[in-house]
This record gives structure tokens, C-alpha cells and sequence, in this order.
């Protein structure tokens, strides 16, 4: 649906994608599932970040409540917040488009 669209709109659609192809009918994920999620198909953003207290809040905060839910309104932040915590973030800053 988004061929022709901008790079912007399809890596966000690309993330609703991913994220809906794992979630429950209700479009939720387990705090586990998330966790995994992330790990699976975000570790290039995420690794390396194990020993920054944000991540472990993080993941910790995943780690601890089994019966609640994310939506991918909350995926996203996560998303968001890994992201800008990533070591991963200042190398993309340093690359130069060629367009």
C-alpha cells in the first residue's frame, strides 16, 4: 500500500507490520513477547546497551508483570526510547545521504 510512499512513512509501516503480525487478536503483545520482539528485531539498536540503567528499567519493567499488555501505542515509545538511547543513534547521525 505504501510503494510510493516516503522512507519515513514506510519504516513506520513497516513497524506497525511487524508489530501486528505478532500481536494477540486484541493487537496487544505479552510484556514477553514484546520483550522478544524487541530482542529479534530490534537488537542492532539494543545491543550493546545492557549496562545503561534505562534499558535495564526497561527491561525490567517487561520482565516484571506478566498479565499486562502492551498496545502498539506503548510498543512504539519503547521503540522510540531504545532508540535514543542506542549507541547505534550516533552512528546513524555521522552517515551522509547521497540524495
Amino acid at each position: 500500500a505504501l510503494r510510493k510512499g516516503s522512507d519515513l512513512e514506510k519504516a513506520f509501516a513497516t513497524a506497525a507490520l511487524v508489530y501486528n503480525n505478532s500481536a494477540d487478536p486484541e493487537g496487544k503483545l505479552s510484556k514477553a513477547e514484546t520483550k522478544n520482539l524487541l530482542q529479534t528485531q530490534f537488537g542492532g539498536f539494543i545491543r550493546g546497551q545492557e549496562n545503561k540503567p534505562k534499558y535495564q528499567e526497561i527491561i525490567s519493567a517487561l520482565d516484571e508483570e506478566l498479565e499486562n499488555k502492551i498496545d502498539f501505542e506503548d510498543f512504539m515509545v519503547l521503540l522510540v526510547s531504545l532508540t535514543l538511547m542506542s549507541d547505534l543513534l550516533q552512528e546513524i547521525k555521522n552517515v551522509k545521504t547521497t540524495k
